[in-house]
């Protein structure tokens, strides 16, 4: 089932996700259905907060990318409960935009290697160090699990500049091709 993204504004985006065990009601749907949206989305990565869920839960494709990019080995993979151990390298620039913030675009500075804790939709446990796309995306998802979006990583003077356009976005006038779910009505 595709799923409303939510949009920016809405409070489980700021929030930090909970771990979740194996127990949390019906996982495997909403895994499921949260590959269906980031698909239907075009999108590379959707974490759960994304989707109204306050949990330690993402899924990251960079498989698509890899057939358009050389440097891009590509991954898919649900990312459970992750944590992050360590970033190395020079931070490197590349313009992110987001689900959830739609139609904005901005250069952010990532480290090009990280090393991460997470478990899988099985529960098994993993670490493993990600370079270069991969470990963008990831950083990127990450991110929504500890309630920060990459809005919050832009310089000051074009967080200035998109300003009023997440005001709009926060008001629901914005066009988009999936579903979304905002903090206003449309």
């Amino acid at each position: 089932m595709i799923l409303p993204i939510y949009a920016y504004g809405q409070p489980v985006l700021k929030k930090k996700g909970e771990d979740i065990g194996p127990e949390f009601p019906n996982l495997a749907g909403l895994i499921e259905d949260m590959w269906e949206t980031m698909y239907n989305a075009h999108g590379v990565g959707l974490a759960a907060p994304q989707v109204g869920h306050s949990i330690r839960l993402f899924v990251v494709d960079t498989l698509q990318m890899a057939k358009e990019e050389k440097e891009v080995k590509g991954i898919k993979q649900v990312f459970i409960n992750a944590q992050l151990i360590e970033e190395e390298g020079e931070p490197w620039p590349y313009e992110e935009g987001c689900l959830s913030i739609p139609d904005i675009r901005g250069d952010v500075e990532r480290m090009p290697q990280l090393r991460l804790r997470w478990v899988d939709e099985t529960f098994r446990a993993f670490e493993e160090v990600f370079t270069g796309m991969e470990a963008r995306v990831i950083q990127h998802e990450y991110d929504h699990i500890e309630g920060r979006l990459f809005t919050e990583r832009l310089k000051p003077i074009k967080r200035r500049l998109i300003q009023r356009r997440l005001d709009n976005i926060k008001k629901g006038q914005v066009e988009v091709e999936y579903r979304m779910k905002f903090t206003a009505p449309r």
